[in-house]
C-alpha cells in the first residue's frame, strides 16, 4: 500500500492536471463560438455559389475553361489536406489522416501518383513519414487564417491544374455537423464537375440564369473563385471541428480527473485508516507487554 505522502502528491498532481484541462475547454469554447459563427455564415453562400456555377457549366462546353476539362488519361492526383497545428483534440486529426490516406492508397490502386498539399502541422507530419510526395506544407495557420490563403491556396491548384501538373485535386477537411458530430470529408476540387439533372422533371424545373458578358469570360472569372471559397470553407469547418473536438476532449479529461480524485481521496482514508490501527495495535499491543511484566 502506498504511503500518505505519496497519495497526497498524486491528488496534488491530478488536480493540477484537471486545472488545466478545465482552461483549456473554456479557451477552446470560447475559439468555438467565433468558428462556429464564422461558418455558419459563409456555408449558405458556398452551397449556393456551387450550384449556381454547376448549373452554369452544365450548359456550357467543357473546353470552355481549363477547369472544366477532364484529362484523358489522369496520372497524377494531388490532395490537399487540412488539419490543426496541435493535439489534444480526441481523434480529430487521426479521422482526416485516415481519410487522406484511404483516397491515396484507392487512387494509387486505379495507378496515379498521389501528392500531397498540407495545411496544418499535423497533416503535414504525417505526409512526412509517408511514402506519399509533399508539395508543400502550411503549418502554424489555422489559429489565424483569412480568405487570402485560401486565395493562394486556389490559384496555386488552379495553375497546376490547367499547366497539366494535377490531373485531378481533391479537398480533405471536417465538415463541422454539430458540436458532438464531426465528419472526415474528401471532396473533389478539380475538374469541376457540372450539375447533371436527376430526370427532366428536374431539368424542367431547375433555375434558368441570365449572364453576360460570353460565357468564356464569366467562367474565367467565376472558376478560379468557386475554388478559392471551397478551399476557404474547408478551412473555416476544420477550424470550428477543431475547436468543438478540443472542447469536448478537455471535458472528458475533466471529469476523468475528477473521478481520479475521488479515487484517490478513497485510497487516502483507507491508508490512512490503516496507519491509525497499526499505531493503535502497537500502543495496545506495548501496553500489554508492559502489564506483564
Amino acid at each position: 500500500m502506498p504511503s500518505l505522502k505519496d497519495v497526497k502528491l498524486q491528488i496534488a498532481g491530478v488536480g493540477k492536471t484537471k486545472q488545466i484541462t478545465r482552461a483549456m475547454g473554456m479557451v477552446a469554447s470560447s475559439k468555438l463560438r467565433g468558428a462556429q459563427s464564422r461558418i455558419e455564415r459563409f456555408r449558405p453562400y458556398a452551397e449556393k455559389f456551387g450550384q449556381m456555377l454547376g448549373d452554369l457549366a452544365a450548359r456550357t462546353d467543357g473546353a470552355a475553361h481549363p477547369l472544366l476539362q477532364v484529362h484523358d488519361k489522369p496520372k497524377i492526383a494531388v490532395i490537399l489536406l487540412v488539419s490543426s497545428d496541435r493535439g489534444l483534440c480526441g481523434g480529430f486529426n487521426v479521422n482526416l489522416i485516415t481519410a487522406a490516406q484511404q483516397l491515396a492508397k484507392a487512387r494509387e490502386a486505379e495507378g496515379k501518383t498521389v501528392k500531397f498539399l498540407c495545411v496544418g502541422r499535423k497533416a503535414r507530419d504525417a505526409v512526412r513519414k509517408s511514402s506519399w510526395e509533399l508539395l508543400d506544407a502550411f503549418p502554424d495557420v489555422m489559429g489565424s487564417f483569412n480568405f487570402q490563403l485560401a486565395a493562394h491556396l486556389g490559384n496555386r491548384i488552379s495553375q497546376m491544374y490547367s499547366s497539366g501538373e494535377a490531373d485531378e485535386v481533391h479537398l480533405v477537411y471536417s465538415e463541422f455537423v454539430s458540436m458532438s458530430r464531426q465528419v472526415a470529408t474528401a471532396m473533389p476540387l478539380l475538374p469541376v464537375v457540372p450539375a447533371a439533372a436527376q430526370n427532366e422533371e428536374d431539368a424542367s424545373g431547375a433555375t434558368v440564369y441570365v449572364y453576360e458578358p460570353k460565357v468564356e469570360v464569366l467562367l474565367s472569372e467565376l472558376l478560379p473563385r468557386y475554388v478559392n471559397v471551397q478551399i476557404y470553407r474547408g478551412l473555416l469547418d476544420t477550424s470550428a471541428s477543431e475547436n468543438a473536438a478540443r472542447m469536448a476532449a478537455m471535458d472528458n479529461a475533466t471529469r476523468n480527473c475528477d473521478e481520479l480524485i475521488e479515487s484517490l481521496t478513497l485510497l487516502y482514508n483507507k491508508t490512512r485508516q490503516a496507519s491509525i490501527t497499526n499505531d493503535l495495535m502497537d500502543i495496545v499491543g506495548g501496553a500489554n507487554a508492559l502489564q506483564s511484566q
